[in-house]
């Protein structure tokens, strides 16, 4: 039965609270570290995650069987592998090897020991996946609250009135440019690989696939044709592109006869129905695209973006264009997010739908977080919709929200108050945390499916608020050490 940490460590294990972390790094990893110690050591803010943690995944299970990875670890693991921006690979060997970041861990420093806890590559997976975007989205919100307290000036101050900044960028899907042509041949190549994983490694009875690699190869190079026919050019090139596309469509509609055939034979078969879905989903994407290209093609029509898809892999992926000339296209889902005036996160929200929908949403959620608390809340002019400005100036202070287009003369005075144009400016702020998310795991998300998708988002942004926690943390404790080490100087001078 899991635990929330081990309530009894070896004797060679460091007290978390004791760990002595770099102050001179500039590498990522100790202001992260920090960043939990502080979780670790925090009265209130400890109980109440390791509390949400074992509600959510211990919650309705016998309290018997093998222990597993403690809840501490499963966050700390899971707040690092975004903060680093590290794949699986990278987070073993850290797990088992970076003496930190184990003793973060509440293991033994020493990873060569005989009796030394090691984690396997698929037990971090399976372990840090266990935690779901709601989960995730509630510890945020306790440590984006509590962070606060960590940039006053006296412990007995109160933190000073939010200074809110919104803005959203697009968190892309690990997936390929599309085009009709390449679907077609990533449907097809998976129907292939599917069904020789059956029959090698499931031992299905499938017949009739003695040329698979012959299929393989045919498909593919049709496919190569068609493509760089299609984007080439020269004289009667749009001959030239309806004959190979032609050729490939055939071998298409050949490929998806004998799957059909193959889904139809194992159905006689004892056989996964998740297996069988997988392959009619992956044949029917064939029926799909084949459709798709030769309606584009042969038939010239416009095909409406509501039949289109632009990854079989991660279907919820979007097509979007912000109009930025680089890069023109992205392929994802708008990740909106709400700092403060010390880089925190206050609020998130992703997949987040078009920016002028979501200002009411973020100041809601904010205003009944935090009610009389909000100083000012700024947007750019693609949140802009004055009825919006007008219900949010009921219950914040100061709403920047620059019009779009020609301003008549009370607007214009508005716009250009001297309060205005400071938090104007100071929005452009909201721009370095995007940065930081997407130079810190949030650029490109490497999970699976849109459950993944939410989860690596949250992941994401509590790796970032406690990256900033922590820096300001170490900070302290370099002025610190500087007064100290100032104070034990005069004192031999005296």
């Amino acid at each position: 039965m899991r635990q929330r940490f081990n309530p009894e460590p070896h004797f060679q294990i460091i007290p978390i609270e004791k760990i002595l972390l770099p102050l001179q790094s500039r590498d990522e990893l100790p202001p992260i570290l920090a960043g939990l110690q502080w979780i670790w050591m925090h009265p209130t803010l400890k109980p109440e995650i390791l509390a949400l943690l074992e509600a959510h995944i211990l919650g309705g299970k016998k309290e018997t069987g093998r222990t597993g990875m403690d809840l501490w670890q499963i966050l700390v693991l899971g707040v690092v592998r975004l903060g680093l921006d590290a794949d699986w690979d990278r987070m073993e060997h850290l797990a088992n090897y970076d003496l930190l970041l184990r003793q973060m861990l509440g293991l033994c420093p020493d990873p060569w020991g005989t009796k030394a806890h090691r984690f396997a590559h698929q037990t971090l997976r399976d372990n840090v996946a266990l935690v779901d975007a709601a989960l995730l989205k509630q510890i945020n919100i306790l440590i984006a609250a509590a962070g606060r307290h960590v940039f006053v000036s006296k412990p007995s101050a109160k933190p000073a009135p939010l200074q809110i900044k919104v803005d959203s960028y697009v968190l892309e899907t690990d997936v390929h440019f599309p085009t009709d042509l390449n679907l077609l041949l990533d449907a097809g190549r998976k129907c292939l690989d599917l069904v020789e994983k059956y029959q090698k490694a499931f031992r299905y009875d499938l017949p009739g696939w003695r040329k698979l690699e012959d299929w393989r190869r045919r498909f593919k190079s049709a496919e190569r044709m068609a493509s760089k026919t299609a984007f080439g050019g020269g004289k009667d090139n749009d001959k030239r592109v309806r004959a190979v596309v032609s050729d490939y469509l055939e071998v298409g509609r050949g490929l998806s006869a004998k799957v059909s055939a193959s889904l139809l034979s194992l159905c006689d078969q004892e056989v996964d129905v998740r297996d069988w879905d997988l392959l009619a989903y992956f044949q029917q994407m064939i029926d799909k695209h084949v459709d798709l290209v030769d309606r584009r093609l042969f038939q010239g029509e416009v095909i409406p973006t509501g039949e289109k898809l632009y990854s079989l892999f991660e279907p919820h992926t979007e097509w979007l264009t912000k109009g930025k000339l680089h890069p023109p296209v992205e392929l994802g889902h708008r990740l909106l997010v709400a700092t403060d005036q010390h880089q925190l996160i206050q609020d998130y929200e992703g997949p987040a739908g078009v920016d002028v929908n979501q200002s009411v949403p973020m100041a809601s959620r904010l205003v009944g977080r935090y009610e009389k608390e909000i100083a000012s809340m700024s947007f750019d002019k693609a949140f802009t919709r004055k009825e919006d400005r007008e219900l949010l100036g009921l219950f914040i202070p100061q709403v920047i929200m620059p019009k779009r287009g020609r301003k008549n003369a009370e607007e214009a005075e508005a716009e250009s108050a001297k309060k205005f144009v400071a938090l104007r400016k100071a929005h452009s702020a909201v721009e370095s945390a995007i940065n930081a998310l997407e130079h810190h795991g949030l650029n490109r998300c490497l999970d699976v499916g849109l459950d993944g998708y939410t989860r690596y988002i949250g992941y994401g942004v509590l790796a970032y608020n406690l990256h900033v926690i922590g820096r300001e943390l170490l900070a302290q404790r370099r002025a610190a050490e500087a007064v100290e080490a100032e104070r034990a100087f005069m004192a031999i001078v005296a």
